[in-house]
């Protein structure tokens, strides 16, 4: 197939082309607005190969889309493309709304239209994949629970509220127009290339440089953690085998809270880059967020048993080696820290 992937040159935008194009025989057309959190050169190997074209662009133009669409003759679309930072959305909503609700919408009706056009069997076979959050769901008790796909939305902030309205227009145009849709909800993903304001390199490098790790609160909110190419292999197989009509969740089973993922990243960074002093030191805990849900957990089980996926990654080894990355790969995450965070320190913005 020919995948149309947009938000290709963000963090888990960027997994999904690498494992597309290295991984299996698709041929990948990476669209991307190229917004603050992209970057091409998370793409850099994959850049010179002849199923690979980039192509820079705003999902909220439906002009361009329709000629774009058309003009590669695309098979599916995996749409990735969103702002997905829940400090920014309290800041600013504006931007939410425009680019995961309207955008949405404006995709949805490109892709109507060029999908209505094709031939019987590529009509068929056609799939358009909207990848969103489990945070849509809103949150979980400590004491237990999981989301499900039948969980009810109940999302707590901008984003997710935004994202909670893009899954229903995309389930909307499946159930009113017959488009092909599958969607998936995922749970916290890290991994290289991870943006540096994030919770997981944001500490990393906070503790490589000796600078404070903020931690929400005292640090009790839970998430489930994904490595982010077990997510991208789990996205290959939900639009390549999943069920138009249909939801899957996608989770890593590594339920963390922050202060211990945070005591993890201090541990290991301790371990492979020895300082004078331990890394826990620098653990701050800072004044709460407003709407901080409490817990995320994914039951991944119907993606597991209809679909064959299974996590590699524990949390452990998925972080030894983010952490072994961002130790190896300082040319990448360098120009962004100091582009981004010119006269602030990293570490203003807090973590999902």
């Amino acid at each position: 197939m020919k995948i149309l992937v947009t938000g290709g040159a963000g963090f888990i935008g960027s997994a999904v082309c690498r494992h597309l194009v290295e991984n299996t025989g698709h041929a990948v057309v990476n669209l991307d607005k190229l917004t603050y959190a992209a970057n091409l050169s998370s793409l850099a190997a994959i850049a010179d190969s002849p199923r690979y074209r980039f192509v820079k662009g705003d999902i909220c133009d439906r002009a361009f889309l329709s000629e774009l669409l058309a003009a590669e003759a695309i098979d599916a679309v995996m749409h990735l493309a969103a702002e997905s930072h829940v400090d920014r959305s309290i800041d600013g909503p504006g931007d939410f709304i425009r680019t995961n609700i309207v955008g949405t919408f404006e995709l949805l009706e490109a892709v109507r239209g060029h999908w209505e056009k094709l031939p019987g069997e590529k009509r068929d076979a056609f799939r358009f994949h909207h990848i969103s959050t489990d945070e849509v769901y809103g949150d979980l008790p400590l004491e237990g629970g999981f989301f499900t796909e039948e969980t009810s939305y109940e999302p707590s902030s901008p984003y997710s509220a935004s994202k909670a309205a893009s899954d229903h227009l995309a389930m909307a145009w499946h159930r009113t127009y017959g488009l092909p849709v599958v969607l998936s909800n995922c749970s916290n993903n890290y991994g290289p290339y991870h943006f540096p304001e994030k919770l997981i390199p944001l500490m990393i490098l906070n503790a490589l440089h000796g600078e404070k790790l903020p931690v929400y609160g005292n640090g009790e909110n839970v998430r489930d953690w994904l490595y982010v190419d077990d997510h991208a292999r789990a996205l290959e197989l939900i639009v390549t085998k999943g069920i138009p009509g249909r939801c899957y969740n996608v989770g890593g089973r590594n339920e963390r809270s922050n202060l211990e993922v945070v005591r993890s990243i201090c541990d290991t960074v301790d371990r492979v880059a020895p300082a004078n002093a331990s890394r826990h030191d620098l653990i701050t805990f800072v004044t709460d967020r407003p709407g901080h849900d409490l817990r995320y957990a994914i039951d991944a089980t119907r993606l597991e048993t209809e679909l064959g996926w299974k996590a590699r990654e524990t949390f452990d080894t998925g972080l030894e080696k983010t952490v072994h990355w961002y130790l190896a790969n300082e040319a990448w995450w360098r120009p962004i820290r100091e582009k981004h965070y010119a006269g602030e320190r990293l570490g203003v913005r807090l973590p999902a």
